[in-house]
């Protein structure tokens, strides 16, 4: 039986959820422009969704500890895969169904670390751009001389539901070989939105595409009208230039990015298992707010998330254009004085050698300045000169990175 139109919609919000499934109809654009009803709202910005690459720093820095570059390709895209869930459907598994993240102003920055048996790792996320809104991102762990670093922003159409192209990428390097991966994002779109209970379904395909000369395509789907079973994956990982050969997999990956997933060799040996639902998390470690810089996320959004969570809209919708029209007064100055926001940590680059040659091995893909308002790259000097509340960041770089 069909699920009831609006079933887990609360019955005074039913209005403005017809509404907006209405507006979406014709929507194009940046995501950072859809008003969503506020049942729908969540109180975190995009800044945070950073955090998702690093939640198991164990994984992260296992290919790092691997001398056999072929196991190596292999325990990245071991790394990738149990990603997903924590960057696609974590947050759906907190609130009962996914939420329309806070949009980041320029400049806004999320700063946190990761504290475990493998040492520190450390994020730094900054908004780099609001039009088009892109978010940049630098995560390091000196002690397995591990480092990723990327940037994205989403467009958004709608064709039976919503469907989101991330334009972006990620590169993963390892100090000790002086390798890098370059990882390209996947597509995605909102199912359940009929009920009232929104959730990200991934599609289409993703590379991870290594300078040690071995190429990974992840493959996704999920259930159909028919058949098919939600958030499936498939994965190849093969020599540069064999995508279409058959008999030069490697290894090979089947199931579930929200559940369990299993790798096996050319032979059909299990070599890697992992299972979302009992791989242990590392907490995530954040200043206190009140010791925050006034652009750190949660001090920044604090007042309108503290509104969301009451239920409070007026409260909402007051403290959003407080910040709205701070940051409408401060562009205005800027173009009065005929310069750009400083960003604190990121700086454009006129281009990326390591991407340009990587991703030949993709049958699509470019970096698409023009979408993300240019090539963003992490600045270790602005972050070795951080001043107070950063200070501390400098000694995490010092002596770490090649």
């Amino acid at each position: 039986m069909a699920e009831q139109e609006g079933a887990a919609v609360p019955a005074q919000s039913k209005g403005s959820w017809s509404s907006f499934l209405k507006s979406i109809a014709t929507f194009n654009g940046d995501l950072s422009t859809m008003t969503a009803p506020a049942f729908i709202l969540s109180t975190t910005s995009l800044t945070e969704f950073s955090a998702y690459w690093a939640e198991m720093p164990r994984l992260l820095v296992a290919p790092a500890k691997e001398p056999d570059p072929q196991k190596r390709a292999m325990l990245v895209l071991k790394w990738f895969l149990s990603t997903l869930k924590q960057q696609y459907a974590s947050r759906n598994e907190k609130l009962g169904s996914e939420k329309k993240p806070l949009n980041p102003f320029l400049g806004e920055l999320f700063l946190g670390k990761w504290e475990d048996e493998e040492g520190t790792t450390q994020l730094v996320s900054e908004q780099v751009s609001h039009h088009p809104p892109v978010t940049a991102y630098s995560i390091w762990n000196n002690k397995n001389g591990v480092r990723l670093e990327g940037y994205n922003a989403q467009k958004a159409s709608f064709s039976r539901t919503i469907n989101v192209r991330q334009v972006g990428h990620a590169i993963l390097h390892i100090d000790k070989y002086d390798e890098d991966y370059v990882i390209t994002l996947p597509a995605l779109h909102i199912e359940g939105l009929i009920t009232g209970s929104p959730y990200v379904e991934l599609n289409k395909s993703t590379y991870i595409v290594g300078s040690n000369g071995f190429t990974s395509r992840i493959d996704y789907s999920g259930k159909g009208w028919v058949s098919g079973t939600k958030n499936s994956l498939s994965a190849v990982m093969y020599p540069h230039g064999k995508e279409k050969d058959k008999n030069a997999v490697l290894y090979t990956a089947e199931g579930s990015w929200t559940d369990s997933f299993t790798i096996k060799d050319a032979k059909k040996n299990t070599v890697e298992t992992y299972n979302a639902k009992k791989e242990p998390k590392t907490p995530l470690k954040v200043a206190p707010i009140e010791e925050q810089d006034p652009l750190e996320t949660r001090r920044a959004w604090k007042k309108v998330a503290e509104a969301i969570q009451k239920g409070d809209m007026n409260a909402t919708a007051h403290e959003k254009t407080l910040i709205e029209e701070h940051q409408r007064a401060l562009r205005k100055r800027e173009a009065g004085d005929k310069r750009e926001w400083e960003r604190r940590f990121f700086t454009r680059a006129q281009k990326l050698p390591v991407f340009d040659k990587l991703i030949k091995e993709v049958p699509y893909g470019s970096l698409e300045a023009d979408q993300t308002n240019g090539i963003w790259v992490f600045d270790k000097d602005k972050a070795l000169n951080a001043k107070p509340p950063f200070s501390a960041l400098s000694e995490e770089l010092k002596g770490g990175w090649k």
